[in-house]
Formats: structure tokens, sequence, C-alpha cells
């Protein structure tokens, strides 16, 4: 009999990489997302019928019940960069986090992997790393034998961070501007990610276990800048910006529909991104991580100057977010 696994988020930067890889290890897979018809791009990574989309939001509860239904692994990759509206991060990455193990138990599901983020604290001043980290605390309530991971930031093609940064560099001529310069960021590769979801389904030992991955080296802000100009070709004076200015201009970007940066960013980022002392990671999955310097050229190759200009072939996204 084929096995069934829901990936929730499954048409996000991570999610179509798992899905990818549940498809071609046999499973039919659902991707509950609230977009159904916005995801059947991901029906081709299977034969006829073995990838469906589902439209899910993590906040109903009848949804998610139902899209478990027969299902013997779930993965939750549901995250959000900013609120829309207030009590967004309590409502998904909490509560909503907390439905989905609570009803994958239920529905009798074996294996629950939850995708968190290295950051999660429930002391911390920011409402993003206090809603992960109650999710967590909700999945370990409501399934004990769940795998968390937690990823510093995602990379990889169509990604939100060494592509945003790319772009800015070729938008803004002579400087690139510095937030956080010495805050530390481990950044890991989408497939290293996805590996590590395969490998806590399937590894025994994960279950019940928390997992930080991080890529081979640990970067502050300037260096990651310093990395995405010399992959790119081009020269740029990096300038420090004063905190008192960053801090009005997130105030003010907050009133975008799409904020480069908001407030709880800025928390965020006061705090290193790195992979803690002691804790398992992707060598305890079997995973040798991917290094961001020897896939950088490649990956940024269409904002070199003169170089490629063709668009990506992946899109970007959203979810892709600091970890």
């Amino acid at each position: 009999m084929q096995h069934v696994a829901t990936v929730f988020g499954g048409s996000g930067f991570i999610g179509r990489q798992v899905v990818q890889r549940l498809a071609r290890a046999g499973y039919a897979v659902r991707v509950a997302v609230r977009d159904a018809e916005g995801a059947h791009t991901l029906w081709t990574q299977g034969n006829l019928g073995q990838v469906v989309s589902l439209a899910v939001p993590i906040t109903d509860e009848t949804a998610v019940a139902r899209a478990l239904q027969g299902v013997q692994v779930a993965v939750n990759l549901v995250g959000i960069l900013q609120e829309r509206r207030a009590g967004d991060f309590q409502r998904v990455q909490a509560e909503g986090a907390g439905r989905v193990a609570r009803l994958a138990a239920a529905a009798g599901v074996r294996r629950l992997v939850h995708v968190s983020a290295i950051g999660a604290d429930p002391e911390s001043r920011s409402l993003y790393a206090r809603s992960k980290a109650e999710g967590e605390a909700l999945v370990r309530a409501g399934f004990p034998a769940a795998t968390i991971l937690r990823p510093s930031v995602v990379f990889g093609p169509g990604d939100s961070f060494f592509n945003r940064f790319a772009g800015m560099a070729a938008r803004i001529p002579w400087v690139m501007p510095v937030v956080a310069g010495g805050t530390r960021f481990q950044p890991v590769h989408v497939d290293d990610v996805a590996d590590a979801v395969m490998a806590a389904i399937t590894r025994p030992e994960a279950a019940g276990m928390t997992y930080e991955l991080g890529g081979p080296r640990a970067m502050t802000m300037r260096e990651v800048l310093a990395l995405v100009l010399q992959a790119t070709g081009r020269r740029r004076r990096l300038v420090a910006m004063p905190p008192g200015l960053i801090a009005f201009q997130a105030r003010i970007a907050e009133l975008l529909p799409n904020p480069p940066i908001t407030r709880d960013q800025l928390i965020l980022l006061q705090r290193d991104n790195v992979v803690s002392e002691g804790v398992p990671g992707l060598a305890a999955l079997g995973i040798e991580p991917k290094s961001a310097e020897a896939i950088l050229p490649l990956l940024l190759a269409r904002f070199r100057t003169g170089g490629r200009s063709q668009p990506s072939r992946y899109r970007s996204d959203t979810d892709s977010h600091l970890r």
C-alpha cells in the first residue's frame, strides 16, 4: 500500500524541495496550502495523481483534520516573516503548529516533522521568536515523538536572503548599507534542510529529537554582503547604518504591504543566528552541509555585471525567512 504524506506549506521555498523528495520516495503527497490552485505546478513532481494540492488554512481546524486523515507522515513548514494583522504570529506559528500536532496524533500519524527556527525563545522581545518557541512547546505537548528542526537562514535558488542582497547591490550604486553588521548567521542550503526532513522521517532515532541546522561557516552580516559582492563582481562600500535611523525606517516600512524590514525583525538581528553548542545538527542526520562560498557564484550569476541576465527558474518566496 502506498504511504501518504501531508506537507503543510508545501508550495513554499523549502516545501517544494520536500514535496519533490517525498514523491521520489514513493509517497502520495498532499500539499496543504492556503492557495491550492497556486500550488498546481507541484503536481508534475510525481506520477499522475501522486501529488495533489488542498486548500488548508492552518487556522482551520476542520480543514487541517481532513488533510491528516489516512496519513502516515506529516511535515509542517508553515511560517511567516511579518504579520498582516495583529496576532498573526500567534495564530500561525504557535496555535497553528499546535493544531497540526494535536490533530496528527488524533489521526494516527506515525511521524511528524515540525520546522521551527534557530532563535525560537519564549523570553525574546521578538513576537516572531516567542511564537516559534510556543509553537515548539505545543508540538511537543500534542505529539511528543515529533522531530523539530531549527534551521538558520536558508538559501538556494530563488531565496530571499542572498538573492535579495544581490538585487540591492545591482540597484544601489557605490554603497551597500549594513544592518547589524556584527550579528552572525550560519546559512544552510535548502537541499540540506529538505534532506534533513527526509532523514527525520526515516531515522528511528530522530523521533522526539530537536536538531539545529546550519551551514559549515558562521558569518557576520558584513561578511555576508562582502560574499555577495564578490560573487556578483560588484564593488560597493559597506556602510554601517545608525541604529536609530534603521528603527525609524523600519517603522515607516511597516506601512507597506511587503516591508523590507520590520521592528520585530530588527530585534531578531540583535542576536546571533547560529547552531548552539552541543545541540545535534546535520551531521547527526548523516548530512554534510553545502558551502555558500562554493554555490553563490552560480546562484547569483544573473546579478553579475555583464553576466547572465536571465531570471532564475525558481520564483522568490517570502517564506524563506530568518530562522
